[in-house]
């Protein structure tokens, strides 16, 4: 059973952690597009994307206002309970059911965001239209590919200048030290 829970709440944080940085790469990596884009601010990026009327655009705002507050509240009780959690760090005795309880707290509030991030683009999915429900779905998976490549550890190449075969290709098994 906790093993369950563990799992989405990984999936949950795997889900933000992509998107946060497919928005950090896409907004903040290059700024000399960034009135094109729309102001480099994302929901601006998106809301031109969509082309958003009149009315989408007023309650996209209330929408956005609304998740911005939720995100603060957690992310505050998320700076708190951290700062409970390290403040244990130099104490020569660590209570180990403290610090479980801590982190465990810290997990349920991480989950809070990550559902919070998910209801957000869900509300946002809500107001568009059927075109616009397709271009938003294509901006998401657009971020979600854009964050998994950029989450990836850098391809090495071995000494003599080619890429490792994969482990697939060696039975699963690293192939040996040379020397």
């Amino acid at each position: 059973m906790i093993m369950k829970k563990n799992t989405i709440l990984y999936i949950l944080l795997a889900f933000l952690i992509v998107f946060n940085g497919f928005f950090l790469f896409y907004f903040l990596g290059n700024t000399n597009d960034t009135v094109e884009r729309g102001g480099g601010d994302p929901m601006s990026f998106v809301m031109k994307q969509l082309n958003f009327n009149a009315l989408q655009l007023e309650e996209m705002e209330g929408v956005n206002k609304k998740h911005h507050q939720k995100m603060m509240r957690i992310n505050d009780d998320l700076k708190e309970l951290k700062d409970a959690l390290f403040n244990n760090l130099s104490d020569v005795i660590i209570d180990n059911k403290t610090v479980d309880s801590i982190a465990t707290l810290i997990g349920k509030k991480q989950k809070a965001k990550e559902i919070e991030a998910f209801s957000h683009f869900r509300s946002i999915q809500e107001l568009c239209d059927d075109k616009q429900k397709q271009k938003f779905e294509e901006i998401i998976k657009d971020a979600l590919r854009r964050g998994d490549s950029e989450n990836r550890p850098p391809q090495g190449k071995g000494p003599d200048g080619h890429r490792p075969p994969p482990p697939s290709e060696q039975g699963g098994k690293m192939p040996p030290p040379k020397g």
